[in-house]
């Protein structure tokens, strides 16, 4: 029996793709995040950023917690800190998910939106860091500031801990849509610890392709594609990059739901479109991991499922 919600975070399921994969492909596994309590794999690295600030005396009981975010981050810090008894600051953006922002509300985060109807432009996260900075310094708040914060990067070993365990025989490789980095991190450098030569595929929108080596620019895959290499995600953290077309995930998101019942958003959708591509690649026998990054419910008043 948990004691509080945040007790029910992690010890997702696992399923094998059957349709979306062709006989001549690896198997595809994934990993259901959206069963975790807000629907979304940030709610490992919510916890893990306020628990471990919280721990080391970062984090003063009471004291207000400020942080930029598309969303899903903000949505999983909401939660954590109305658990936790910390008043949330979050500043986000109108290029993301409606649903997603009422979230953070309806969980008791006060929300500042900043107006961005060309999407996700790589000038976008950088002004929300330094609106996000300007509120810690007003509030006396304790910044999570998720893109540059090592807790974020420990709190998704368990997913390759779980994962090791979960999926059976080898695994070659896993494939994680890149924002943070901290997913890409976190659960291959625990996967290593038991399958050492795992390929870590990282996972970038087409249109802002920087990790592949080219020009940062706009798209539509919330999430991830910040127009820049995330701090943390440094030179031989990775094995490849793939790059996805924004039309690709969307259409694969929509696919997944329909032909496997995987109901998500375009983030998984890429990592979709990234596995079979490796699981291809290697042919059969090989066993591709990646995860859903959140649930469709996130997705309904866009143009994912219009």
């Amino acid at each position: 029996m948990s004691s509080t919600v945040l007790d029910t975070i992690g010890n997702t399921p696992v399923v094998r793709l059957r349709r979306l994969v062709g006989p001549d492909h690896g198997q595809v596994w994934v990993k259901l995040e959206g069963a975790n309590p807000t629907g979304s794999y940030k709610d490992r690295m919510a916890l893990a950023m306020v628990a471990g600030a919280e721990r080391d005396g970062r984090l003063r009981p009471g004291q207000v917690v400020v942080e930029y975010t598309g969303g899903s981050t903000g949505s999983s810090l909401a939660l954590v800190c109305a658990v936790t008894g910390h008043p949330l600051r979050i500043v986000s953006s109108d290029a993301f998910a409606a649903e997603k922002l009422r979230t953070m509300a309806a969980l008791g985060a006060q929300v500042e939106v900043v107006p961005s109807p060309e999407g996700m432009t790589p000038t976008l996260i950088p002004t929300l860091r330094a609106r996000a900075m300007e509120l810690v310094a007003e509030t006396g708040g304790y910044a999570t500031d998720q893109f540059t914060n090592p807790d974020m990067v420990a709190g998704y070993r368990p997913l390759g801990e779980e994962l090791a365990e979960q999926v059976p025989g080898r695994i070659d490789a896993f494939c994680a849509y890149v924002g943070t980095g901290g997913c890409l991190l976190g659960t291959t450098a625990a996967l290593r610890e038991r399958h050492p030569a795992l390929l870590r595929v990282a996972v970038e929108p087409a249109e802002s392709a920087v990790l592949s080596g080219g020009a940062a620019g706009v798209h539509r895959i919330e999430g991830g594609g910040i127009g820049s290499r995330p701090p943390l995600l440094v030179e031989g953290s990775y094995d490849e990059v793939v790059a996805v077309p924004e039309a690709e995930a969307f259409a694969m998101a929509r696919r997944a739901a329909r032909e496997e019942g995987i109901f998500s958003g375009p983030s998984t959708g890429a990592n979709l479109v990234a596995a079979r591509r490796v699981a291809e690649r290697l042919g059969p026998g090989s066993v591709v991991v990646t995860v859903q990054v959140d649930s469709g419910l996130k997705y309904l008043a866009g143009a994912t499922y219009a």
